[in-house]
């Protein structure tokens, strides 16, 4: 069965689902690697891609905006002059109430009734301004860098910025 819409998940209304202890099946994070490039580098200007709004980012578009990002990075400016991380943590587990869509699925299946939902995937939650995506570059590098969060920022389904800041 293919993922929902990113839309289905991108607000929250209830508490997070965490405790793993409590979770028969927890789904395994989808993400490799946390920190890219050149983690040693001395780098002088530090990139953050912001969101605007609260929300939640699942799993895979997270994975999505850091291949994204670090695709363009690695080609544009070489693997030893920047360094990336990504700063949020899919904790908050996500659950399902899968329906059935045949005939006869009415006597199957039971609705909404105790429809606590299984799991499906991941999501971290992210609140006002709080940074996604962390890149440090030197200043020449700059541009390569604001245009890797350009596109990774069309991956994520919150509305983000770029803040730059400038080691004086």
């Amino acid at each position: 069965m293919p993922l929902r819409p990113g839309r289905c998940y991108r607000h929250f209304g209830t508490p997070p689902y965490t405790r793993l202890e409590y979770i028969k099946s927890n789904p395994p994070v989808l993400i490799p690697k946390f920190d890219l490039g050149n983690a040693q580098g001395n780098f002088n200007t530090t990139l953050k891609l912001v969101v605007l709004k609260p929300g939640q980012i699942r799993a895979n578009a997270l994975e999505a905006a850091r291949q994204h990002a670090n695709k363009y990075l690695s080609s544009k400016v070489g693997d030893t002059n920047y360094f990336m991380r990504i700063a949020v943590y899919p904790h908050h587990i996500l659950r399902e109430n899968k329906m059935m869509a045949m005939a006869g699925a009415d006597r199957l299946q039971d609705g909404m009734r105790l429809s606590f939902g299984t799991p499906v995937g991941r999501a971290a939650r992210v609140e006002t301004n709080q940074p996604i995506i962390i890149v440090k570059v030197d200043s020449k590098n700059l541009e390569h860098a604001k245009e890797a969060l350009r596109r990774a920022a069309s991956k994520i389904p919150l509305p983000t910025r770029i803040v730059v800041e400038t080691a004086g």
